[in-house]
């Protein structure tokens, strides 16, 4: 096991770090910008290193001086989070070429599956069913020849990259050209990687990813899946398991493809591979998430295991001391992630200073966040303020948790997505897991 962990992120996934460690008995050294001087985890921390200025290009994202800071504090190995560096397979090299070890999969396995148009061939070879589309990223004339062929609408994606971006539907010519050219700048800026491709869009589908944890022996389980059906612009709101609109059929499938698929990549680590679900109780492969997700807190409720603490592990040369068998997830856990924005708005987000805090509390409920009264929240970084997390016996009792510990929570004067949450939660057709991804936008 590691004597000594640097931690390369900021904000509630920072702190969630920080406290795996502390449990595990390792030394943390929490990298930090000027703009998160006051933050109140760096306190929890045995060293704290400050990285430059607020914008993330100048402290985050700033490999050398993570790196530096990694070899001044003495560190033996680096934890990415999620955002940021997580999934950035040449900093997972570099690290690893410092002799310092990168807390997550293999760059190899990263460039793989971080490729959307070579992690799709992969999922092809492993017989996991994917939807109609090109096959290496396209230029105009081409992508509008390929959709001509498997038929509109379409997505345009990046080939790239994730959370969203550099992706657009089109459901005609006129639309299509317009929306390879906003993507393609977007991937460009995002990614510095201007690649995209067109595939298929199923309309009216469920998200749903499978977390999967694997060794570097090459023992690799699957932890059930998360349903993350409701969002808003490829931003997950709410995420619940298991999925309260697939059969038990289709859960065994999904879970036996993301092995297989992760497997023929050979990775290690905590990684998700997500789906969508159509109408029918057809998936079809999505992507691969290469780090910890944002919504891992339901998995850890239902099944009850800490996957920070197996990322650590694993990253250490441990073996999975779990098998297939004893995972067996319990009740019905559900997330709600709280953001710094304005529903009312068009979703503005909202920087400034929580002037008054108080969390939720009582049984089964969780909540995983970094703010506190009088912190103030920086326009430098994502909107995320924390995550309201509840576990309970059945869905109807966790949405009741849920609806009690949304009245409990208190964040003033600053906006944020709670109101519109209210409504989701007292929604006919959440209550009836009536949704697809669609919902939110056509709702609200």
């Amino acid at each position: 096991m590691f004597s000594r962990i640097l931690v390369a992120n900021r904000g509630e996934i920072a702190l969630r770090i920080i406290r795996a460690c502390r449990e595990l008995g390792v030394q943390t050294v929490v990298v930090y910008s000027q703009e998160d001087a006051d933050a109140a985890y760096l306190q929890l921390a045995d060293d704290v290193i400050c990285i430059g200025p607020g914008p993330a290009s100048e402290s985050y994202l700033n490999i050398p001086r993570i790196i530096s800071a990694a070899e001044i504090a003495d560190v033996q190995a680096i934890h990415p989070g999620y955002g940021f560096l997580a999934e950035n397979a040449h900093f997972a090299e570099i690290c690893r070429s410092c002799k310092i070890e990168f807390i997550g999969p293999s760059a190899a396995s990263m460039n793989l599956l971080g490729n959307k148009v070579a992690a799709r061939k992969l999922a092809k070879e492993t017989k996991v069913p994917v939807k109609p589309a090109s096959e290496t990223a396209v230029d105009e004339d081409q992508a509008i020849k390929i959709a001509q062929r498997i038929g509109y609408p379409v997505m345009i994606k990046a080939v790239g990259g994730g959370g969203g971006r550099g992706m657009r539907q089109a459901h005609n010519e006129i639309s299509l050209r317009a929306g390879l050219k906003s993507a393609q700048a977007e991937a460009q800026a995002a990614f510095n990687d201007a690649n995209l491709y067109i595939e298929k869009l199923i309309e009216q589908a469920r998200h749903v990813e499978v977390q999967v944890l694997g060794d570097m022996q090459g023992n690799i389980i699957q932890l059930g899946e998360r349903d993350c059906t409701l969002q808003r612009r490829y931003q997950k709101l709410v995420e619940e398991t298991p999925s309260p609109a697939i059969s038990e059929d289709t859960r065994r499938e999904l879970g036996k493809a993301a092995v297989r698929l992760m497997r023929k990549a050979e990775y290690f680590s905590a990684g998700t591979v997500e789906f969508l679900v159509d109408q029918k109780g057809n998936f079809s492969f999505l992507e691969v998430n290469t780090r910890i997700q944002v919504e891992h807190p339901v998995t850890e409720m239902a099944a009850d295991i800490d996957l920070l603490k197996w990322q650590i592990r694993i990253a250490a040369g441990e073996p999975l001391t779990l098998q297939q068998r004893d995972i067996k997830p319990r009740g019905v856990a559900i997330e709600c992630r709280i953001n710094a924005e304005d529903p009312a708005n068009n979703f503005r987000p909202c920087a400034g200073t929580i002037e008054q805090y108080r969390p939720p509390g009582g049984p089964g409920v969780r909540m995983d966040t970094h703010v506190y009264s009088g912190y103030r929240i920086s326009p430098y970084y994502d909107s995320c303020i924390g995550k309201l997390i509840v576990h309970q016996p059945s869905r109807a009792e966790a949405i009741g948790c849920m609806r009690r510990a949304l009245d409990e929570i208190y964040i003033e004067p600053i906006k944020t997505t709670i109101p519109l949450l209210k409504q989701i939660f007292n929604h006919r057709d959440f209550l009836r897991a009536k949704v697809d991804t669609e919902f939110i936008e056509r709702t609200w």
